[in-house]
């Protein structure tokens, strides 16, 4: 996008986001005709569902913004919140991230020649790393680091001491990382926060932050990868999106926490400019005997429906459509490659199921009363408590 203004390219870099922490530090390297270098860091836990589409436009669109991008497979940071990846599964889960990523990007139709992974591990054991996370733990309170990671680690009662290292260990990034900027959900901000105010104390500089809204699942929460009714597995099969979307929850007339219209306006719409094509999505009426209607902006559709000109029957078939096309390209990567098909029976095997319990047989008794079952008779002495009933072992 090299033909791009630094108006222009600065427009695509804030698109559809909520906030743009110090944007000044972005701007300045437009200015200057420079690429801002950018990370996103994901902690490789459960698997990567439809919800990753939206970073993944953001990260498509920073990428076609001309912007240098580094994708952090953050394997320790996912092991330190409350155990959410056994360590014996990191690794392999870091490697199906990588693969899930490159093909969802791939599927957005940009170049990822100006992106890289980096492991979490491959420098947050060094000697430097290290005595930084000291020297910054000594730094910060431990209130300090519980509102910083608030809405991103898991809290429970008498959590492991993780935790508190978790938030430490993603501000120290920015610095280890060598980056301009780091981009995030809305949930992160209060980290993004305590960034600017911690890495000065320790002699660094401070970042901007770009920060994505919060975009509910298909019910109406937060998409997430341990809810089945709630997220769209990137390997989904056609059928099984239908299926999803259909039950999606999406009350009619209703635009604030609907999921449906949340993807179309943070997926569905910019996905279909960055593949080429023209920013629209086209609403089929056949069925009520009526012509389509074309829309170029989320406002339009979210206006009409809120006066019931749209339905949920009519805007669920854009977005299972919409994710079918994004996902084909995804499965058909997937398909090509032995080694990620490998690698995702590694990362999450099957469950095993647990073994069969033997019915024990019933005694039958006797027909006639008093008469002693002939199991109890021989039953061992051991097998029957003082002062009770004699009763066959079973």
């Amino acid at each position: 996008m090299a033909t791009l203004t630094a108006e222009a390219r600065l427009a695509l870099i804030r698109e559809n986001l909520a906030e743009l922490l110090n944007p000044e530090i972005i701007e300045k390297i437009l200015t200057e005709g420079g690429n801002p270098k950018i990370y996103w860091g994901t902690a490789t836990t459960g698997r990567p569902h439809a919800g990753y589409m939206v970073p993944a436009i953001k990260i498509a669109q920073l990428l076609a913004a001309g912007c240098e991008v580094t994708v952090l497979l953050a394997d320790i940071h996912g092991f330190l919140d409350n155990l959410k990846a056994p360590i014996e599964l990191v690794e392999s889960r870091a490697q199906f991230y990588r693969f899930c990523i490159t093909a969802l990007l791939k599927a957005m139709g940009v170049s990822v020649d100006k992106l890289r992974f980096v492991l979490g591990s491959s420098y947050q054991k060094s000697a430097e790393y290290v005595m930084d996370l000291y020297k910054i733990s000594s730094l910060i309170s431990e209130n300090d680091a519980k509102r910083a990671g608030a809405e991103i680690v898991k809290q429970s009662d008498n959590a492991p001491l993780s935790g508190l290292l978790y938030p430490a260990l993603q501000v120290l990034d920015e610095q280890y990382l060598d980056v301009d900027a780091q981009f995030g959900g809305m949930d992160q901000r209060k980290l993004f926060v305590a960034a600017t105010e911690w890495l000065p104390k320790l002699g660094y500089k401070q970042r901007a932050h770009l920060i994505n809204p919060m975009v509910p699942g298909l019910q109406g929460s937060k998409m997430s990868s341990s809810d089945e009714n709630s997220k769209i597995d990137l390997l989904d099969s056609p059928e099984t999106i239908t299926k999803k979307v259909k039950k999606a929850v999406a009350a009619p007339k209703e635009v604030e926490g609907n999921g449906v219209l949340a993807l179309i306006e943070y997926v569905i719409l910019p996905a279909a400019e960055l593949r080429g094509g023209k920013r629209q999505v086209v609403i089929d009426r056949s069925r009520d005997g009526l012509e389509p209607l074309t829309y170029t902006n989320i406002k339009d559709i979210q206006d009409d429906y809120a006066k019931d000109i749209l339905t949920p029957q009519l805007i669920k078939p854009v977005v299972t459509n919409g994710l079918i096309e994004i996902m084909t390209s995804i499965q058909a990567d997937y398909q090509a490659s032995k080694e990620w098909q490998e690698i995702t029976l590694k990362a999450y095997p099957p469950p095993v199921a647990a073994p069969k319990k033997e019915k024990k047989k019933k005694g039958k008794g006797s027909m006639h009363p008093g008469k002693k079952p002939e199991a109890a008779a021989d039953a061992p002495e051991e097998s029957r408590k003082d002062g009770e009933t004699e009763i066959p072992v079973r």
